[in-house]
């Protein structure tokens, strides 16, 4: 279908200041008018893509604010309003007394034939969530979803529109949804009990719904997906990542837990014991990545997907674009790792090279100079440990146990705990490398000091040395002052962290302890009666 737009433009226009609407309708680009912003002491600005125009030297005052304010709907609980039958937004910023002092005046427009990029998905009858940044059209085609089904599918669709964008102000709803059926929402916090409400009284086939955002309104699209209706709805984020990221909305995705395997079952696995695992069936069955009306990136099988992601797996989702001569084409095929099966469950393959044989580059070459190191990341990101490896060019590849690991990395909030992971890796004498924050340029440094480069500032890596050698040189110099040798000692420079460790284990010892020197060569010395002189 050729893609047909109405706005009703002029309504809006009409119900702004004639110093600011009448710039406006001279203007001949009005088709990419995205809204009209009036603060109160500030000068009109229009914004289009790209780009703001100012549309008076006039400041806005407060008559000109409520000039608009008399001309639409009245503003509800989430302080948005509308224009009867047109789907423009109006939202105002008040003041701490109530008062209104600034207007967002967003265009809203119905676009039909915007879902052919993804209608085949949404003819399946499986359920659909629509991402995208702000702006990018998530509403428009959520509303010609609701249309399609409707007029085309002949299903019984219910909207559930809480700040009426997706059928337009006023009781009667805007024509560009169809016969859809539309439910308003009273206040945003009762969203959640009209989505329950639309499937007990009105027996919807499908339901549609803009912004799902609070854990209420993800468990009642879980109750209304486990009732055999189909869901379409729009959320915030841009990529299937940041929803399993999200502890609010990671439930739409079926949730993440993490869970401890027996031995028998990790080794079966190839996996570490401690994993991340879905808690449930995802919600929705398709997940949509819009990045404008023409391109899109799918995730069929949503499932499948979360479950590569959580083994630390890429799971690259299929790019359709939408060509001028109205044909979908894919323009990127997802290449998932293919998994074998054992039974009943999916075990995905692991790297060809074991332990102590040479690690592949990020090109796919063998990396040169002898055999590498296997780091075992406990509590860390594996994706941001991969990008490390690749930065650094470290001859270092990432162990799926324990049992194989030559080091581990963990966080320093994970080392303070000691979980039995950590306390096995003591046991059996790794080195584990102690993180401040979960970043890359953390990782990076921790890389190079295992392969005893220096850090990329030049300077030796001394900050990035292993936990456990820093606390055997503490020890072994605390052994020896007790046995006489010495008044004092200077331990190794360390980072912050692990001077504090060296600190309290002076202090069990009933010997004095001081930190001197300046970054990165700061060090503990360690002394039995007063200070050294110079202190």
């Amino acid at each position: 279908m050729q893609k047909i737009i109405t706005d009703d433009l002029d309504l809006l226009l009409d119900a702004l200041p004639p110093q600011i609407s009448g710039p406006l309708k001279r203007r001949t680009d009005n088709t990419g008018l995205l809204e009209i912003v009036m603060d109160l002491g500030r000068r009109p600005e229009a914004r289009y893509p790209g780009s703001e125009v100012v549309l008076s030297d006039m400041e806005v005052s407060a008559e000109d604010l409520d000039y608009v304010v008399g001309r639409i709907g009245e503003f509800g609980d989430d302080n948005r309003a509308g224009i009867e039958r047109t789907l423009h937004r109006i939202s105002c910023i008040r003041n701490r007394r109530g008062r209104i002092v600034g207007l967002t005046c967003r265009v809203g427009r119905a676009v039909f034939g915007t879902i052919r990029v993804i209608e085949d998905l949404i003819k399946t009858g499986k359920s659909t969530l629509l991402l995208g940044r702000p702006g990018v059209g998530k509403t428009t085609m959520l509303r010609e979803v609701a249309r399609v089904l409707a007029d085309d599918m002949d299903k019984r669709v219910v909207i559930v529109d809480t700040s009426n964008e997706i059928a337009g102000d006023g009781d009667i709803p805007h024509p560009a949804i169809g016969q859809a059926r539309r439910m308003q929402v009273p206040t945003p916090a009762l969203q959640h009990a009209v989505m329950i409400e639309a499937v007990e009284n009105h027996m919807p086939e499908v339901i549609v719904i803009d912004e799902i955002g609070t854990e209420l309104e993800a468990a009642a699209a879980r109750t209304i997906a486990e009732r055999g209706v189909q869901l379409v709805a729009t959320a915030h984020g841009n990529e299937l990542e940041n929803l399993m990221l999200n502890p609010t909305l990671a439930d739409l995705v079926g949730g993440i837990q993490s869970v401890t395997l027996g031995d028998e079952e990790a080794r079966r696995r190839g996996t570490q014991k401690s994993i991340l695992e879905r808690k449930a069936p995802p919600t929705f069955d398709v997940v949509v990545e819009i990045q404008n009306w023409e391109r899109v990136a799918v995730h069929g099988d949503v499932a499948e997907t979360v479950d590569a992601m959580l083994r630390g797996y890429s799971m690259p989702a299929e790019v359709r674009e939408l060509g001028d001569d109205d044909e979908v084409r894919v323009i990127q095929v997802p290449a998932p790792v293919a998994p074998t099966l054992r039974g009943e469950r999916a075990v995905w393959e692991r790297p060809a090279y074991g332990r102590g044989e040479r690690a592949p580059q990020a090109g796919g070459e063998p990396a040169p100079g002898g055999p590498f190191r296997r780091v075992y990341p406990f509590g860390v990101s594996r994706k941001r440990l991969e990008q490390a490896i690749r930065e650094t060019a470290a001859r270092v590849a990432i162990a799926e146990e324990l049992s194989e690991a030559d080091s581990v990395m963990t966080l320093r909030s994970y080392f303070r705990r000691k979980p039995q992971a950590l306390r096995d890796a003591e046991a059996r004498g790794l080195p584990i490398y102690v993180l401040k924050t979960n970043t890359v340029v953390q990782m990076e440094q921790s890389l190079l000091s295992l392969q005893g480069r220096p850090a990329a500032d030049g300077s030796d890596d001394i900050a990035g040395a292993p936990v456990n050698y820093a606390m055997q040189e503490t020890e072994d110099a605390i052994t020896g002052m007790l046995n006489g040798a010495g008044r004092s000692v200077d331990l190794t420079p360390q980072n912050s962290y692990i001077r504090r460790l060296q600190h309290q284990m002076a202090q069990r010892y009933n010997l004095a302890s001081r930190s001197q020197g300046r970054e990165p060569y700061r060090r503990v010395r360690i002394y039995r009666e007063g200070p050294p002189d110079g202190y």
